[in-house]
């Protein structure tokens, strides 16, 4: 199984991942996950990754696309995995048919995400002061919500017309959203 799981920050794209890797035996890839280690181990790719994620800007495509694809290439992704918080933009959505295309695999399915801004914006104040990301700022969620809406939603129509998008409620008990995707991936 080969799936997208896009939504805006907050919607619960990782927790619904890990649940979803889980079943299904698979990895999930989250791009922030991987730039949150780097940054936190002050690494090379980490202090490149916090000049923008400081600001609340996306990573660049380019650095985005090397990681995505250098990932996707290891031997645990043979058999399927989970993107979450790829692609976030329509020459990231090209980039991810070319990665597909040299490695000879399909996408299985795009999970949408779907939950209203004041319980996103809930969420992510929640998550700042549980988990104490710097990236969680009133300021930097504000902008991130807003190119979620310009950059990433219009993405889900590609997908659709591809046949390929699953929407669904990102709203309630955490087991009964995993179980509603399950039953729509079929």
């Amino acid at each position: 199984m080969r799936l997208l799981i896009m939504g805006p920050q907050g919607v619960g794209k990782g927790t619904q991942a890990a649940l979803l890797a889980e079943h299904y035996g698979i990895p999930t890839i989250s791009t922030g996950d991987i730039f949150r280690y780097n940054i936190k181990n002050k690494t090379e790719l980490g202090l490149e990754a916090m000049s923008y994620t400081d600001k609340g800007e996306l990573v660049p495509d380019s650095l985005t696309n090397k990681i995505v694809k250098d990932r996707l290439a290891k031997e645990d992704c043979a058999n399927g995995w989970i993107l979450d918080g790829y692609p976030r933009n329509a020459s990231q959505v090209e980039a991810l048919d070319q990665m597909l295309a040299e490695l000879g695999v399909k996408l299985d399915h795009v999970v949408a995400l779907e939950a209203g801004r004041e319980v996103l914006l809930e969420r992510m104040k929640k998550r700042a002061a549980e988990q104490g990301r710097a990236d969680d700022t009133p300021e930097a969620i504000a902008k991130r919500l807003e190119t979620y809406e310009k950059e990433t939603a219009p993405l889900l129509d590609t997908y659709k017309s591809r046949g390929l998008l699953v929407a669904v409620n990102g709203v309630g008990a955490i087991d009964e959203i995993s179980k509603t995707i399950i039953a729509e991936l079929g």
